[in-house]
């Protein structure tokens, strides 16, 4: 009886390697689909982090374009802003010699309406002596 345990305890060992055996070697084989299975994961994962860091860079250009083209423009809008300044500037000088230029005008045309009346007056003085030297002369003739 001893002998029969004996090899009733063999068979279980031989039967419980033969079961270790095969478990190990499905371990070992859904090791290696899972290990497959993550560096496979791992390289898509390094291309969409290529991609992403290439992305971020054409980003950070972008943004860096952007910033520049902003200062561009603050500049831009400073020096019209001055350009601006001295056209109000120069438009209120002109305004100035307008108004200047204008009074001018006002006093000259007092002054030649005065002339003019001045002239007026000397030209019908003038036909009143001719008026009076012709009959003065008239008036000499028939004496003589």
């Amino acid at each position: 009886t001893q002998a029969k345990a004996k090899r009733s305890l063999e068979s279980q060992l031989v039967e419980l390697e033969n079961k270790f055996a095969e478990a190990n070697e499905n371990a070992m084989h859904t090791g290696r689909a899972s290990m497959a299975k993550l560096e496979s994961r791992i390289r898509e994962l390094e291309v969409e982090l290529g991609n992403v860091q290439a992305h971020t860079g054409e980003n950070a250009k972008g943004y860096q374009k952007s910033e520049r083209r902003c200062k561009e423009l603050a500049f831009q809008i400073d020096e019209d802003k001055k350009n601006q300044d001295r056209m109000a500037e120069l438009a209120t000088k002109l305004q100035q010699k307008i108004k200047t230029y204008k009074k001018q005008i006002e006093e000259a045309e007092e002054i030649a309406a005065l002339n003019l009346a001045k002239f007026r007056k000397a030209q019908q003085e003038l036909e009143e002596t001719e008026e009076r030297a012709k009959l003065a002369e008239a008036k000499l003739s028939v004496h003589y």
